[in-house]
Order: structure tokens, then sequence, then C-alpha cells
């Protein structure tokens, strides 16, 4: 029984070891096009030939672009991310001193929005077609229709800017208590919890309406089982995989959204790390940012694959 399941995660993993190996091509391709010259940028303007080309071959920047990206690769697969060029240390310490901030950031907003999120969708599946299940809708679909960077803008306005309740940028150093936490996490968090709430309920309405239209659910209305039962019992236990993947599917916009949210607020994580790389063409530092962000969505789509892998028994011996 467990040979099929065993088959099935082993699929998962080559897939996602092949798609990390694609990524990483096309990511070596894309920061190799950028125009400029590291080593210039780093040195300056009045930095003199002889000082450009031996930061070129300290860099490894004087060697064919093959070479360089098997030497990258490799160093990937041992945990050495290379050297950061604007900052002269070790990419893999830069990362490590900013991924628990952006992992914090991300676990709250992950606490903050799962629950909301399911307990919309299930008002919503329950209440289908009355005023409670439209009104959710309309919200939900407003949520998912306003661009976070506007929401982060909004929240700054008014809390920060018109009532001076919260702080418009977000030092984790000036956190002394937990008041002081929720006071820096208080907007960013919201700005990712509005679309990630509307994404995962809306998601959540369709895999449960999916259940409740079942003929085993028919079956419970007809013994006189109550609507918040059917779904809380029977419904939602069957529903489990695909809302997990909805929630896998949507927690991936935190990759994207951590990258605007960080920058607005001036968190100091791994995503506005990652857009001063850019600024300064750091390439190392770009390149292994990029290939995080990647190996955490493959991560979390891996984790809805074995969500429902393991809520469905057809797959487990599949």
């Amino acid at each position: 029984m467990h040979s099929p399941a065993l088959r099935l995660i082993g699929r998962q993993l080559g897939s996602a070891l092949v798609t990390l190996f694609l990524v990483s091509l096309i990511i070596f391709a894309i920061t190799a096009l950028l125009p400029g010259d590291t080593a210039k940028l780093v040195l300056g303007q009045f930095a003199t030939p002889d000082q450009v080309a031996a930061l070129r071959a300290k860099l490894g920047l004087d060697q064919p672009a093959p070479l360089r990206y098997l030497q990258w690769l490799g160093g990937l697969v041992t945990g050495d991310f290379g050297v950061s060029a604007s900052n002269d240390m070790p990419v893999a310490t830069l990362i490590a001193q900013r991924l628990p901030a952006s992992l914090l950031l991300a676990g709250v907003t992950t606490l903050v929005s799962v629950p909301l999120a399911l307990g919309i969708g299930m008002i919503s599946a329950m209440y289908r077609g009355r005023l409670a299940d439209g009104a959710l809708n309309v919200v939900t679909l407003a949520m998912v229709a306003v661009p976070d960077f506007l929401i982060a803008i909004l929240l700054i306005l008014f809390f920060a800017v018109q009532l001076g309740w919260l702080p418009a940028l977000s030092y984790i150093s000036n956190i002394h208590g937990i008041g002081d936490f929720f006071r820096v996490y208080a907007m960013p968090v919201a700005t990712l919890c509005t679309v990630l709430i509307a994404q995962m309920a809306r998601m959540t309405r369709i895999a449960l309406i999916n259940e409740l239209d079942s003929p085993y659910i028919e079956m419970a209305r007809l013994k006189g089982v109550g609507p918040v039962r059917c779904v809380l019992v029977h419904a939602l236990p069957n529903a489990v995989g695909p809302i997990a993947n909805a929630i896998a599917l949507s927690l991936a916009y935190l990759i994207g959204g951590i990258v605007i949210v960080e920058t607005i607020f001036n968190y100091p994580g791994l995503a506005s790390l990652m857009v001063d790389a850019v600024s300064n063409q750091d390439l190392p530092l770009v390149q292994a940012c990029a290939m995080l962000f990647c190996a955490f969505y493959l991560l979390l789509i891996l984790l809805a694959e074995l969500a429902a892998l393991l809520a469905n028994p057809k797959l487990r011996t599949r």
C-alpha cells in the first residue's frame, strides 16, 4: 500500500529537482544578460582598468559563461553561494541574516490569513446563494482586484500619516515587547493578508461546494443533519486535498507579494536584500535569492501534493 505512495512522492521530488535545474539555467542566463559591468559598478567610475580586471578575476567574470554556470551550480549543490560583489561577504552569510525576518513575516501572515480564509470560505459555502454568500463574494472579489502596493500605500496614509497609530516603516530593531511587535507587523501583514484571504476563501468555497453537491451530503441532509455539521464533519474532511492545494497556491503569492511589501515598508528581509542586489548588479546575490524563492514555491507545491495524497486514498493506491 505504501509503495504507490512512495513512487508518487518520488515522482514529485524528481519533478521539483528538474524544475530547479531548469530555473537555474534561466536565472543564470537572465542575470548574465543584465547591462553594465558589475566590477565597474562596485569600484566606481574612478577605478583603473587594472582594478576592474582584478575584481573581474576575483568574481570569476573573466571566465566563459558555461564554466561560470557549472561552478555556480556546483556551489549551489554544496551550499556555497559565492561572494557578494557589493558587500564583499559570503552570500550565504547575508541570506542567513535576512532569511529569518522574511520567514517570520510569512509565518505571521499565514497564521492570520489561513483561519480567516477557511472561515469565510465555509460560511460562504454553507449559505450559498444567500445574502451572506453574495456579500462575501463581492468583498473577496474586490480584495483580489486591488493591487497590494495600493493597499500598502493606503494603509500608510491612513494609519501612519493621518492617525499616527502605526509606524510607516517596519524597523525590527524597534521591537521591545508584544505591543511593538504588533505595531511593526500590523500593516505589512494586513497588506499580504488582503489578497491571500480573498484567494483562499474563494477557492475553499469552490472546493466545499463541490463536496456539498455530492450524493452522500444529500443523504446526510435527508437524515436531518444541519448545514454546519454537513460542512465540518462530512464535506470538510473530503475537501482537505483541494483546500490544501488552494492554500499552497495562495501562499505562493507571498513569494511575489513579499517583495513589494518589504520594499514599501523598508522591512529588512530577503526580498528587500534581493531588490538591493538587483540595483547594485550583485549577480551572485541575485542568483541565490532567486533560487531560494523558486525553491520555496516548489516546496509549497510539493506540500500541497502530499496533502492531497494523504487525504485521498485513491491516490495512495494509484
